[in-house]
């Protein structure tokens, strides 16, 4: 809906209604009342003047429905596509449009930050971001998250669940109101002020955009909203999604582009976001969705009769505008196919996006915790792994994400320490086995993805201090609770418990990739990968990475090769007694190259390395500046 003058233009899009009207609280609901003027290709207009004493044509928090009167006589009440808020009264079924226009608006005055060249992101749930077992607000997120944020690090947010959408437990995934902000959370103004703070942090925030699909609503959502089975999506079966259950949009449709591009716009614009991660790139780039299909790098697979490309072009649309519009604008793909020039300009045949998830580390992970013993983790198959990527295409790297966090699954920490995080956390006793190896490994699995995986780096609220138990938001089937549908930040808080440790570790681990940026820089060269000994060691950024993964083997005067020659000193630590580590290890201690070729590299240098640590050298003797 468009203000202009305190008057309002109402603008629908119902290609097979007979009529559309609009009703509201305002006129008793009148539902013949306020008719709209059908126009040329199914669209309706109403135009309302200002009222007589020059008040708007709408007053603030009015609701309102639109009438759509089918040709097989139905009369469908329905909330507009448009809707830019909308809200749920406590004993209502199905959502209201309510009319958004405050006397005062909240006015925006920071600039948006530079985009940064190390994107370190915080994938964030506005609901869930309390200890409290009840839905947190966007003032809280403002207030107690947003710092936590900033002293961890991170230089971007991913905010999830924005869009608004009638089922909570969706985890955001089933939009209903595409343009509206939810109001779960708290009202639009406190969004903009949310991420506004979020900008004078110097912090990006990014949407968490679904355009893959909507919801099957049709009181509040999209689905049937002209009372056809088309109109925004494919007739079925092409137009629905068997696994999600939930419609697809038909991306050959000029209103349906239309809709969607100036969806991101007003996200864009009105909120003042910086850039979006695409959810469920996957299911969009192929008429089969990625169900039931194994992706092996084949090129056949990516080009053929299973490429959808209206959606295909669509997303090259959406970049192309985005990017034009806004040049620091950042876009994520979330596909686990693989398709080529996915990160690539548009202008040379690419999508456009700026990074993709690098989904296949995740996985590997939790394989790997799942199924083998220490001594059976393959050091080639890790680096593999999280090497595994096309040239010139940036990944952002990820050890867990809300994927791995949600209930029927188990986050790291969970997988590394299970039950004992209940009892074992305390430092004031000492550590157990399980404990001790969780800690560790911990540590050093996030470092490797961190140094390793990708030229961007993503952790999901809660994980970096190891949140001991699993994300399960209120249903049927947990008699809607909101015990799990938490982050216990509180932990962090309490001294005595090892949960602040690992936050501290996640903390310097930021801070010190932002002092030496090697996620800017080109990969790494993996100068070793010992099986028998549990080594890791690469280079990158000119920043020297060394991991020790054996279970018990330490090693003295350990050769390693080195790039540049140089005084090396340690500028990261996992075994230091600051993260829950043994303090094995003299920062004060020197390292000299001496120009012995070793492993690929014209020099080298030896160091000990204690088991289960990771260290990482710098050199002392070299700018760093980038």
């Amino acid at each position: 809906m468009l203000q202009f003058l305190r008057s309002a233009a109402f603008c629908k899009w119902t290609p097979t209604s007979k009529r559309t009207r609009r009703t509201s609280s305002g006129d008793d609901w009148d539902k013949f009342s306020h008719p709209y003027t059908k126009k040329e290709f199914g669209k309706w207009e109403l135009i309302l003047p200002p009222k007589q004493d020059k008040s708007p044509a709408v007053n603030h928090n009015t609701k309102l429905k639109v009438v759509v009167h089918t040709k097989q006589g139905e009369r469908l009440y329905r909330i507009s596509p448009w809707a830019k808020y909308v809200t749920q009264e406590d004993t209502a079924v199905v959502y209201d449009w309510v009319h958004w226009d405050p006397p005062q608006p909240y006015v925006q005055i920071h600039p948006r930050p530079t985009k940064p060249r190390s994107l370190r992101t915080y994938e964030a749930h506005v609901g869930i971001a309390s200890p409290e077992g009840k839905i947190a607000s966007y003032t809280n997120f403002t207030n107690n998250v947003l710092p936590r944020i900033k002293d961890l690090g991170y230089n971007c947010i991913q905010l999830m669940a924005i869009m608004e959408h009638a089922y909570y437990a969706s985890f955001g995934y089933q939009v209903t109101s595409f343009f509206a902000a939810s109001s779960r959370y708290g009202t639009p103004d406190e969004l903009k002020q949310l991420i506004d703070v979020a900008h004078s942090m110097g912090i990006v925030v990014l949407l968490d955009v679904v355009h893959s699909h909507a919801s099957k609503n049709t009181e509040d959502g999209l689905n049937q909203f002209d009372g056809s089975n088309s109109c925004f999506f494919h007739s079925p079966p092409r137009g629905e999604h068997t696994q999600w259950d939930s419609r697809l949009f038909n991306y050959s449709s000029w209103e349906v582009l239309r809709f969607l591009l100036s969806n991101l716009r007003w996200w864009m614009e009105e909120y003042r976001f910086d850039g979006f991660r695409f959810d469920g790139v996957t299911s969009m780039l192929y008429h089969h969705h990625g169900i039931g299909t194994s992706f092996s790098g084949d090129y056949s697979e990516y080009f053929g009769l299973q490429v959808d490309e209206d959606s295909l072009v669509y997303l090259m649309l959406a970049n192309h505008i985005l990017h034009t519009l806004y040049p620091d604008c950042i876009t994520i793909a979330e596909d686990v196919s693989g398709m080529p020039a996915l990160c690539r300009a548009v202008q040379e045949g690419g999508l456009g996006f700026d990074y993709r998830l690098a989904m296949a580390i995740p996985d590997k992970w939790i394989q790997i915790l799942k199924e083998l013993k220490d001594e059976d983790w393959s050091m080639g198959n890790i680096v593999y792994t999280l090497t595994n990527r096309r040239f010139g295409e940036k990944c952002i790297a990820y050890a867990e994400s809300h994927d791995q966090a949600l209930v029927g699954d188990k986050s790291l920490a969970f997988w590394l320490m299970d039950k004992e995080m209940y009892t074992n956390m305390s430092s004031l006793v000492p550590m157990t086995h399980i404990i001790d190896r969780g800690i560790q490994l911990h540590k050093m699995i996030r470092l490797l993805t961190h140094g390793l995986g990708g030229e961007g780096y993503l952790n999901f609220m809660g994980n970096e201090f190891g949140h001991p138990e699993w994300l399960d938001f209120p249903r049927v089937g947990n008699n809607h609770s909101y015990h799990y549908a938490r982050r216990q930040f509180n932990l962090v808080d309490m001294d005595h418990l090892r949960y602040h440790q690992l936050y501290a570790f996640d903390r310097d681990m930021n801070r010190t990739e932002d002092k030496y940026g090697w996620l800017a820089a080109q990969p790494a060269f993996v100068s070793a990968k010992h099986e028998e000994d549990k080594v890791i060691v690469f280079d990158r950024a000119n920043v020297l990475f060394i991991f020790n993964f054996h279970p018990s083997k330490s090693f003295q005067n350990y050769r390693i090769g080195v790039e540049v020659p140089g005084k090396y000193k340690i500028k990261l630590d996992t075994d230091e007694t600051l993260y829950g580590g043994h303090g094995r290890l003299d920062h004060n201690t020197e390292f000299f190259s001496e120009s012995h070729p070793f492993n690929g590299r014209p020099n080298s240098m030896k160091v000990y390395i204690p088991c289960r640590t990771a260290i990482v050298l710098a050199n002392e003797e070299i700018d760093y500046s980038y």
